[in-house]
């Protein structure tokens, strides 16, 4: 992957913090790309890929979005949230998980496609 095309982000910010895995779907990247460059500002990722092997997807029936380099979890908060939220359904983004109460506040975005084990476009809290 040419990391190069994804000006507003790095290879080490999506790396699996488990094993150091970088399996980051460049379609997925593009689409985030674009996110950001319409959002206007810096977006910290706290996690991007997550090989089978990390604990939160081993202990998951199947392993979810982080997995296949389809998701990143953003930490924002507020208002800023809410106009992330807003701009990754304009950029066809068809998961959004919103943890906005405690310490680690943050919008996880994925893009996996609608099936009967995981249907699409949908919202869901932590």
């Amino acid at each position: 992957m040419n990391w190069q095309n994804y000006p507003n982000f790095s290879a080490v910010e999506f790396r699996c913090k488990h094993t150091g895995s970088l399996r980051m779907n460049e379609g997925f990247m593009a689409r985030l790309q674009a996110l950001r460059t319409d959002y206007g500002k810096p977006m910290a990722i706290s996690s991007g890929y997550r090989d089978k092997t990390h604990p939160i997807e081993a202990a998951k029936d199947e392993p979810g979005a982080h997995s296949t380099g389809h998701a990143c979890d953003v930490l924002i908060r507020g208002g800023d949230a809410l106009k992330l939220i807003a701009l990754a359904v304009k950029h066809g983004f068809t998961g959004i998980g919103v943890k906005q109460k405690g310490s680690s506040r943050f919008i996880h975005l994925d893009d996996l496609p609608h099936d009967s084990r995981r249907p699409r476009p949908t919202v869901w809290s932590y």
